[in-house]
């Protein structure tokens, strides 16, 4: 089965285009909420991020608030590293857990697509068949992310810098969007298009 890397910077517009390959025939095996998911009480990654950034990134019900977590981890490259490091091995666990299972059993899905903000990063653009890249100019993402996420733009211009560059990601790509103006529409028309010489 074909499996699709689709990455960008964070407010590119990639979980548009993931909800897009969704409504297609595509498997999603969504990174972020993967990560959402793990750092939840009682969950894989809750205790190892709790210990290593103490009781101040808790919310009163001790779940771990992320916006806390952020603005921690995004003001430092050694903090960055170790949430990274400490997250990462248990998204790729899950990630490779589904590849095998939809892969045995696809259930009707056409393709599968690893929607992930550090496929390269992570070498998982090496699993993939082919490599979707995202790009948006840096006013739009910026905006996004506030929007989305409703932090503050100091806070949104810290996480893009944090993040692998657009001219690296272009490297990697087979398929580059560029998600700047278009509405939705024009943004599914433009993702099936290539799609559909694709697969």
């Amino acid at each position: 089965m074909k499996i699709i890397g689709l990455t960008g910077n964070s407010g590119s517009g990639k979980s548009t285009v993931s909800k897009i390959f969704s409504e297609n025939g595509g498997y999603i095996i969504d990174a972020d909420k993967i990560a959402h998911t793990n750092i939840k009480k009682g969950n894989t990654a809750y205790n190892e991020i709790r210990e290593a950034f103490g009781e101040e990134i808790l919310s009163d019900d001790k779940e771990i608030n992320r916006n806390k977590l952020a603005e921690i981890v995004f003001s430092s490259d050694e903090k960055l590293s170790l949430i990274n490091k400490i997250s990462l091995k248990h998204i790729l666990k899950k990630i490779s857990d589904e590849i095998d299972e939809i892969s045995k059993n696809p259930k009707g899905y056409n393709f599968i697509v690893i929607d992930a903000p550090l496929l390269i990063e992570t070498g998982l653009n090496q699993v993939a068949s082919e490599v979707w890249v995202i790009l948006s100019d840096y006013e739009t993402k910026l905006n996004r992310i506030i929007k989305r996420d409703k932090i503050t733009k100091n806070l949104a211009k810290k996480r893009l810098s944090k993040q692998t560059s657009q001219d690296k990601l272009k490297t990697y790509a087979d398929i580059i969007i560029e998600n700047n103006n278009m509405s939705e529409t024009e943004l599914k028309k433009e993702v099936l298009s290539k799609l559909t010489l694709q697969i």
